[in-house]
């Protein structure tokens, strides 16, 4: 299995953008379908994006839709995360996570996480 490696987050405004990275040393990973999910402090983890291997596909939960934008660059082996018109709401570890399908995450490989801080 592949072992996905999250970078980008930080600490941001509200109304900021970031962009997240998830990026493998593996080329199989340019096989495999990414999401994006996120954990808020108190709160349970919870999908944010998904797309498919060869990127056709894109999913995004409602709470991001419109906002955030998931695509990959599949030369380099990394997926990314554009989030734009940042909330407090978006506070949270985000996790990236590969796996064969976009409806196998809870079985795939995860990385450790890369904290977003929205504050003012």
């Amino acid at each position: 299995q592949v072992q996905p490696v999250e970078s980008g987050g930080g600490l941001v405004r509200p109304g900021g953008s970031l962009r997240l990275s998830c990026a493998a040393s593996d080329s199989l990973f340019s096989s495999y379908a990414v999401g994006w999910f996120r954990q808020a402090p108190g709160k349970e983890r919870e999908f944010v994006a998904s797309i498919s291997w060869g990127g056709t596909y894109t999913y995004y939960s409602d709470s991001v839709k419109g906002r955030f934008t998931i695509s990959r660059d599949n030369a380099d082996y990394t997926v990314y995360l554009q989030m734009n018109s940042l909330k407090f709401d978006d506070t949270a570890v985000y996790y990236c996570a590969a796996a064969m399908t976009v409806n196998d995450f809870d079985m795939g490989s995860w990385g450790q996480g890369t904290q977003v801080t929205v504050s003012s």
